[in-house]
């Protein structure tokens, strides 16, 4: 994802530049100058604390009842279900988004994640009970879904809403409390984030920092027991680097360039469109958009001319008057998209409008793997296209670069297929689409190297904020004890290959009833027991018991 509002790209990174001023934020440095910090009754409260209070909270208990989780789960998905509208309007305001896009990429992920969360609530926090051997036979073998405590979620601007808040459900559903720093770029979604959150939330428990480069850098000040950060490659370095101080866990969703490879196979009418729209979805400003295309001179030819055809079915002959084609964000990231149409030839496209921040979809071809629109993340309605003779080439070609966050491969030849998802390496892959992965709930959002660390979406966020404890639980059974009464000294052949044999890992043997079954075998050997003694007994004229 780039992010460069944040942080220029050529800063070297170490936990000095921490010490970030507002000269380094040009663009926003006086964006929210009354709102900055968490506000509470009417008073701005410090970071510190805000983050006290939020540890005061978790270490009083309040956040550890399934019953309290599910309630603010619930009231979380009263604030998405009573401010749709509110939200619509915030997204338009910060990047022209249209209501179809702000619903479904927003808004509904936002909705159809708490849901889950709820109707899996009590399923994902049970204890969970794992295979054991033959040693641990008569024990408990559990595995416990402890909460963090207090954790750090710092947002981004593209999806400002939906990748803020997504995570807060996985948060709230593992016991945490959570401080929510929204991107201070996309002004109108985080000024709304700061007025829902304590109106629907605990107040105690939950808590929106608002602000640029100085509140972030003083929140990453504080000791936090989980991070979680949505941006760039350059500013997660940043945050990882200060997680490090208080030797703090993080998720870093980031992002990179991710590829498309399209081979003569594919019906070239439903490629162009499913590559056209994950490309021109929020403007390009997706930080799993399809970066660039591979593919050969042939291919290339035959895509620019349905993605013509395509571009005007999905916006009408005059692009620019579309209602369906979001903006830039800001005007320091226009100016860096504009100079990449230098890049190669345009093909499509390259229309642009200062004023409104307007760039029209735009196809670049003739273009040189050194050119600066392949050096970074376009994050923007441009694509470039960079031939390659066959499937081999371009598989040299993305390994000779960092591990993108998403890949994408249009070929209807298996055999293409499997050879592209074999060998390369990438945070998620959809073969014959694209962004469709993202909404796949079942399936683990991240990256890998330098597109990120940590996955979430469903359990998967779930288990992102919780801290899987291990515990073994023993009793004073006689028999156990004598199972394992052999690893006491004084040390012996015999007992080694006694504890030896009960450690052995064996295939296909599932213990999770043997205690029952030693104890029905003990009941009926007692049985068999008292009723030889009887047999006896009658056997020697003994008065019977």
């Amino acid at each position: 994802m780039w992010d460069g509002e944040r942080v220029r790209r050529d800063e070297a990174v170490s936990v000095d530049i921490l010490e970030l001023t507002d000269s380094a934020e040009e663009s926003s440095s006086g964006s929210m100058d009354e709102q900055k910090g968490a506000c509470e009754n009417g008073r701005t409260m410090g970071h510190s604390d805000v983050v006290q209070r939020a540890r005061d909270a978790f270490e009083a208990g309040r956040t550890r009842s399934i019953d309290f989780r599910e309630k603010q789960l619930k009231q979380l998905l009263r604030m998405y279900e009573e401010n749709t509208t509110e939200m619509i309007e915030a997204l338009a305001k910060d990047l022209r988004k249209s209501k179809q896009e702000a619903v479904l990429f927003e808004i509904q992920f936002l909705i159809n994640e708490t849901k889950n969360t709820l109707f899996n609530l009590h399923e994902w926090t049970k204890p969970e009970k794992p295979p054991k051997s033959l040693v641990n036979a008569m024990d408990g073998v559990l595995i416990y879904n402890d909460p963090y405590g207090v954790v750090l979620i710092i947002g981004a601007w593209n999806y400002p809403l939906q990748l803020t808040l997504l995570p807060v459900s996985g948060a709230i559903a593992a016991g945490n409390c959570v401080i929510i720093k929204p991107s201070e770029i996309a002004t109108a979604s985080a000024e709304l984030m700061a007025k829902l959150v304590p109106k629907y939330l605990d107040q105690e428990c939950f808590h929106v920092v608002l602000g640029g480069v100085p509140e972030t850098t003083a929140l990453l000040k504080e000791q936090f027991d989980y991070i979680f950060y949505t941006g760039s490659t350059t500013v997660g370095k940043i945050v990882r680097a200060a997680a490090n101080e208080h030797l703090t866990p993080v998720t870093l969703e980031m992002g990179g360039k991710s590829p498309v490879y399209i081979d003569n196979t594919v019906d070239m009418e439903i490629t162009a469109k499913r590559i056209i729209w994950g490309k021109c979805a929020n403007a390009g400003q997706t930080c799993i958009a399809p970066d660039y295309i591979l593919c050969s001179k042939e291919v290339q030819n035959d895509f620019v001319e349905k993605a013509k055809t395509t571009l005007k079915e999905f916006y009408g002959e005059n692009i620019k008057n579309s209602p369906d084609l979001c903006r830039i964000i800001s005007d320091r990231h226009y100016q860096r998209l504009v100079a990449f149409l230098n890049n190669g030839r345009i093909a499509v496209g390259g229309e642009t409008d200062p004023s409104e921040r307007f760039i029209a979809p735009t196809i670049l071809v003739d273009v040189k793997p050194t050119d600066p629109v392949m050096q970074e993340e376009v994050f923007g309605p441009i694509l470039p296209i960079v031939n390659v003779d066959n499937a081999f080439d371009a598989i040299r070609f993305i390994k000779s670069r960092e591990h993108p966050l998403s890949m994408y491969v249009f070929s209807k030849d298996k055999s293409i297929q499997n050879l592209l998802v074999s060998q390369l390496r990438c945070g998620s892959l959809c073969v014959n689409d694209t962004l469709m992965q993202f909404g796949v709930d079942t399936l683990p959002f991240g990256g890998v190297g330098h597109s990120g660390m940590g996955a979430y979406h469903g359990v998967h966020t779930f288990n992102t904020f919780t801290h899987k404890k291990s515990c073994l639980v023993k009793d004073f059974n006689p028999i156990a004890e004598k199972l394992v009464s052999n690893r006491y000294p004084p040390y012996s052949e015999k007992k080694m290959n006694i504890v030896e044999f009960l450690m052995r890992k064996r295939k296909g043997v599932k213990l999770g009833c043997l205690p029952y079954v030693i104890v029905f075998a003990l009941g009926f050997a007692a049985a068999y027991a008292v009723s030889a003694v009887i047999k006896a007994s009658e056997h020697n004229g003994d008065p019977a018991i």
